[in-house]
This record gives C-alpha cells, sequence and structure tokens, in this order.
C-alpha cells in the first residue's frame, strides 16, 4: 500500500511538470550544438575548400604544382583540365587539374601589384 501511493505521487509530480515547460528551452542544447559544430568544423572546411578551388582555376603555365600522388613539377601546358606537368628534363606526364594539391612556388604578383 505504501509503495503504491509513492509510485503514484511519483507518476503525477513528473507529468505535470514537463507538460508546462517552454519547448525552445528542450531544443536549445539542439540549436547551440550545431552552432558550435558550424563554426568550428563546417565553416572553416568550406573556406579551405573555396581556397582550394581558386587555387586550381588560377594555375597557369610555369606554375610550379605538387600533385596528389606527391609528383612536383613545372606546368608546361594548360589544356581546360588537363595539365601538362614537367617532372624532369624531358619528362612529362598528363595530370588532371583535380589531383593538384598545391602549388610549390609563392604566388605571383599581377601587374596591379607591381605598379
Amino acid at each position: 500500500m505504501l509503495f503504491d501511493s509513492i509510485a503514484h505521487a511519483m507518476g503525477s509530480a513528473g507529468g505535470a511538470g514537463a507538460e508546462g515547460g517552454n519547448p525552445i528551452t528542450a531544443f536549445l542544447p539542439l540549436i547551440l550544438m550545431f552552432a558550435i559544430f558550424y563554426f568550428l568544423l563546417i565553416r572553416p572546411q568550406q573556406k579551405k575548400a573555396k581556397q582550394h578551388k581558386e587555387m586550381l582555376a588560377g594555375i597557369r603555365k610555369g606554375d610550379k604544382v605538387l600533385t596528389a600522388g606527391g609528383i612536383e613539377g613545372a606546368v608546361l601546358e594548360v589544356d581546360g583540365d588537363t595539365l601538362t606537368v614537367e617532372i624532369a628534363q624531358d619528362v612529362t606526364v598528363k595530370v588532371n587539374r583535380n589531383y593538384v594539391a598545391g602549388l610549390t612556388n609563392p604566388p605571383r604578383k599581377s601587374d596591379k601589384e607591381e605598379k
């Protein structure tokens, strides 16, 4: 009998408190977690991807590149998405632009910066 009254009291007290709360406060921790993930993980990754895409679009003849496979060489010719890269004297390979990991030479100054 004593246990029945305690269980009944616990059940009715918990139900009344949960119904009166604000629904936004229930989702506030999830919203905060998403904001933290966005600013610490998603946004920096998107920024880095944008910079890499701009770097790939700006590859020109004479640039020194590093491929995703670790081959380093100088760009001899740019034909759309295909780059002809000289990796040794008289040794050239054709590389897809998407497989360039980065530039190994510093970026050139544009004509506007030199003046």
